[in-house]
């Protein structure tokens, strides 16, 4: 498989996450679905030549997203964590570390700490009011404040 089927892969396996998050009545198939093709779609980007670190970031804090999305707190958990070293081992800023931080807020949720879970989001809304494109801002403020 070369670098660019990679690329593609990686986007096509994003887009059917996505597909499934936002479909109504889910069967327990297609809860292992999504959580293959957000693993899959991690996996793609790392082997494509348009590979950054700020892929790894998205995929793994998209992982956390479904696992939160399913309740599993555990693994959810695990996933925000590494989203948030990550993020933190590289520096990265505005919408990626407000989400680094969502991610962390949303699996402590589900985890039933309500102590973490608040300061985490706190800590999302103050980055996420400094994200500098005003419509990653809006949609970020948007997602913070959703269910």
């Amino acid at each position: 498989m070369n670098h660019n089927h990679h690329q593609y892969m990686g986007i096509k396996m994003n887009n059917q996450t996505w597909s499934l998050l936002d479909k109504k009545d889910r069967s327990e198939q297609d809860d292992i679905r999504m959580i293959n093709y957000a693993k899959a779609s991690l996996f793609h980007w790392s082997k494509s030549d348009k590979h950054t670190i700020v892929n790894k970031q998205r995929g793994k804090w998209l992982i956390s997203h479904v696992y939160v999305i399913l309740g599993k707190s555990d693994e959810a958990l695990s996933y925000a964590k590494e989203t948030l070293k990550i993020t933190k081992d590289n520096n990265l800023k505005d919408f990626d570390l407000a989400y680094a931080y969502e991610s962390m807020a949303r699996a402590y949720l589900i985890a039933n700490n309500q102590n973490e879970s608040k300061e985490w989001y706190k800590k999302a809304k103050v980055v996420g009011d400094l994200i500098v494109n005003e419509k990653d801002k809006e949609y970020f403020l948007l997602d913070l404040n959703s269910k």
